[in-house]
């Protein structure tokens, strides 16, 4: 079993940013893909970005394309999304997800992930 959990989520002004982390604990060794997806009040969860095992291919939703940057730290289990020029459509609840299919080099699907975490929320002001 893997144990993903997220931290970093908050409060911020529209234009502002944040930097959420996901830290995985148990059977890391298993993780292939990671990534980041969110859900906001009313509507499906979303593919935000992903990276893949190494960190060298990574995937944006068109929506956060020049303002979010995914990253990862595979020496201290930890996935990164820095948040920059964030907006009110922004505000969701953003959960940290993982795979262990390795022919996945990316996760865009919920359906392409094993693990969850439990979610941190974010809320952009107008």
């Amino acid at each position: 079993q893997v144990q993903l959990v997220e931290s970093g989520g908050g409060l911020v002004q529209a234009g502002g940013s944040l930097r959420l982390a996901c830290a995985a604990s148990g059977r890391t060794f298993s993780v292939y893909a990671m990534g980041w997806f969110r859900q906001a009040p009313g509507k499906e969860r979303e593919s935000v970005a992903s990276s893949s095992r190494s960190g060298g291919s990574t995937y944006y939703a068109d929506s956060v394309k020049g303002r979010f940057t995914i990253s990862r730290d595979n020496a201290k289990n930890t996935l990164y999304l820095q948040m920059n020029s964030l907006k009110p459509e922004d505000t969701a609840v953003y959960y940290c997800a993982a795979s262990f299919d390795g022919h996945l080099l990316l996760i865009k699907k919920t359906s392409e992930c094993d693990y969850w975490g439990q979610g941190t929320q974010v809320t952009v002001s107008s």
